[in-house]
């Protein structure tokens, strides 16, 4: 499988967003990708402050089944793609991922650990379900969902291979750094990554945003990590595509030949303990 990753800045004009991520896509394919990842909120933009976010400018919420979401299923053809949106749900919002392909609606993902400001504007998921898609079984995670090892391990309990990671991560905002690859929030963010794929011997393929907006400098740093924890291929803070080509199953099977932690771990030891 080869596996494009993006880092994209994308802000409050739904058409341009679309545009772009359509530019993406033909990136993606003139690359000869499988599988793409776009970050979280590439459909609308993300929030400008997550300490206080202003009422009067939240993302535009979108119906998942509506005119933008059937403009990309048109475009993707071939390509499976995963892309963040703010989600319409009668008066509710929720940050959400969907997976799609030329063939519709694949997989999809309502963003279930709100930080900060966010609980102001989203209503939370409530489950990690992964699914089956032409390239093979996934599952996808919105930025901070990665934070909590449970959100990952569901989904690889639930048979998925490569977990997309979509991600408007911004650098801190309370210890700022002048070089972004030296933040704080830098360093959590790519040890996040590696630190899912290798508990779970899968592959993760993390998007993220870049650029401004509001308070929010965001990391880029997109990567696809391998099931060892090895990071296969990143881009820079800057936007742009990484690409890199996973044999998955082999791979998932090389990790797990002689520690297998998925079928070695023990739940009665601490599963009350997360109740």
């Amino acid at each position: 499988m080869r596996i494009a990753v993006a880092a994209a800045h994308f802000g409050r004009d739904l058409d341009r967003c679309l545009t772009k991520v359509e530019g993406i896509v033909g990136d993606a394919e003139s690359a000869g990708a499988d599988l793409l990842v776009l970050p979280d909120a590439a459909l609308g933009g993300y929030l400008g402050d997550l300490q206080d976010p202003d009422a009067a400018d939240v993302p535009p919420a979108l119906d998942p089944d509506g005119p933008e979401v059937r403009r990309l299923i048109a475009r993707a053809g071939s390509l499976v793609v995963c892309v963040g949106l703010t989600e319409a749900d009668g008066e509710r919002r929720h940050n959400a991922a969907l997976c799609l392909s030329g063939d519709g609606v694949l997989g999809r993902h309502r963003k279930v650990h709100l930080p900060a400001g966010e609980a102001s504007v989203f209503t939370p998921g409530s489950r990690f379900d992964a699914f089956d898609t032409p390239l093979g079984r996934m599952g996808m995670l919105i930025d901070y969902d990665k934070t909590f090892p449970e959100s990952a391990r569901s989904l690889a309990l639930d048979g998925a291979d490569v977990i997309a990671c979509l991600s408007a991560w911004p650098a801190s905002v309370t210890d700022r750094s002048r070089r972004l690859p030296q933040d704080r929030q830098a360093r959590l963010f790519d040890l996040y990554d590696c630190a899912r794929a290798a508990e779970n011997q899968v592959v993760v393929a993390s998007a993220n945003q870049t650029g401004s907006y509001g308070r929010l400098r965001f990391l880029g740093l997109a990567k696809v990590v391998g099931p060892g924890g090895d990071v296969l291929a990143r881009t820079s803070s800057k936007g742009g595509l990484a690409v890199a080509d996973v044999d998955v199953a082999a791979e998932t099977s090389r990790a797990r030949r002689m520690l297998n932690h998925l079928k070695e771990i023990a739940p009665t030891a601490y599963q009350d303990r997360l109740r």
